[in-house]
């Protein structure tokens, strides 16, 4: 929608901006929250194009997880270990911070444990994970402080009452959160210490000039800042095309509430594809993104038929067997996906810096990723 600002407008809402945060998602508050704290005196306004953050901060699965073994088995096929510890060890700093910034009552924050499944037909990477276990809880407990944060966990497997699982491990120091609480906190946070969000601006285009940046929205006018930071992670590439991020979609669906529910805590299987967890009585499901990556590199909403089928067919035939299960919802959320599992935060030019690229860990490591990139500035 085309429209001509009002001079009311323009000089109340969008006159001496010091910093602009484009996104107002766990990234852009963590990172407007960190810039307020350093620059008390200026002006600091995230924008953001939805009436809620449009993305992922609102519509991820809430888990509290930095590592799980199949994943980190998989990572270090193809990426050297010292890179894949250093993110480990960034999306755990990442989550204690986010858990100081609004505290674990706020966020529902429950250390129930992080689980992995495995079939029968994976008994081979089952037993992969076995002979890792040593040195992963050794790195594990320098980067955490935890003395055995791996650790097989089939005497656990026959209280949730699976199907065609045959063995079960546990990350110890994982849990789970309350994702809309998460960010209810971080908005009152953010707005009690003076920082300004405006919703429903969308912007298309940056121009970083000799004086400042100059954000051009989709309404046609323009606003113009000191500074800016770009927290729009799965969107990264429409504002600043030569990053090395690009949008993925997951699929998530929760449903009615299960009486007698026996499922507590979050679980990856298939190294994390697909995810689950308990919430108010239900199980909330989602991912599989690996049936169908090409589909779901996209920044758009829609439903992928063929992995929803396939995570319902999951939920009624290994989670829930035998059991009348209704689905009550599905949505979809954006994520920033690169080359590596490595976030960008850097200044791209001399007005702006971007801090993206979150592959799928955006509750662990957003927190550290906004505030490194207000610390930029």
């Amino acid at each position: 929608m085309i429209y001509e600002l009002s001079y009311w407008e323009r000089e109340s809402f969008l006159n001496n901006i010091d910093i602009v945060v484009v996104g107002s998602g766990l990234v852009g508050l963590c990172a407007a929250i960190r810039a307020k704290e350093r620059f008390p005196n200026q002006r600091i306004v995230v924008l953001e194009r939805g009436g809620m953050p449009l993305g992922a901060s609102t519509r991820n699965a809430g888990f509290a997880c930095f590592g799980s073994m199949t994943e980190l088995i998989d990572d270090l096929q193809h990426t050297p270990a010292e890179t894949v510890w250093n993110v480990v060890e960034r999306r755990w700093k990442g989550l204690q911070q986010l858990r100081k910034i609004t505290g674990d009552k706020a966020i529902h924050y429950f250390q129930h444990g992080g689980f992995e499944l495995f079939t029968d037909a994976e008994n081979t990477l089952f037993e992969d994970c076995l002979d890792h276990l040593t040195e992963f809880n050794r790195i594990a407990k320098s980067i955490t402080g935890h003395p055995e944060v791996y650790k097989n966990a089939n005497d656990q497997l026959p209280k949730f009452g699976f199907k065609g699982v045959r063995n079960l491990l546990i990350n110890q120091a994982e849990g789970q959160i309350h994702t809309g609480q998460m960010m209810n906190a971080l908005l009152r946070k953010a707005r009690e210490i003076g920082v300004e969000i405006l919703n429903g601006i969308s912007i298309q285009q940056l121009e970083d000039t000799t004086h400042g940046i100059v954000l051009y929205t989709t309404a046609g006018w323009s606003i113009q800042a000191a500074q800016a930071i770009i927290c729009a992670n799965g969107f990264a590439r429409q504002l600043l095309p030569q990053l090395e991020v690009w949008p993925s979609r997951n699929q998530v669906m929760i449903t009615q509430p299960i009486p007698g529910l026996k499922v507590e805590g979050c679980f990856h299987y298939d190294r994390g594809y697909i995810y689950f967890r308990n919430i108010d009585g239900r199980i909330l499901l989602g991912g599989a993104r690996n049936l169908d990556f090409e589909g779901e590199q996209t920044d758009q909403f829609e439903a992928n038929t063929t992995i929803r089928q396939a995570l319902t067919n999951f939920l009624h035939e290994v989670i829930c067997p035998n059991q009348n299960v209704q689905i009550d919802s599905w949505w979809t959320g954006i994520m920033g996906l690169g080359p590596i599992k490595k976030p960008i935060v850097e200044r791209i030019s001399p007005h702006v810096i971007a801090a993206v690229r979150l592959s799928g860990m955006g509750v662990a490591i957003g927190a550290g990723v906004g505030t490194e990139g207000a610390d930029l500035l």
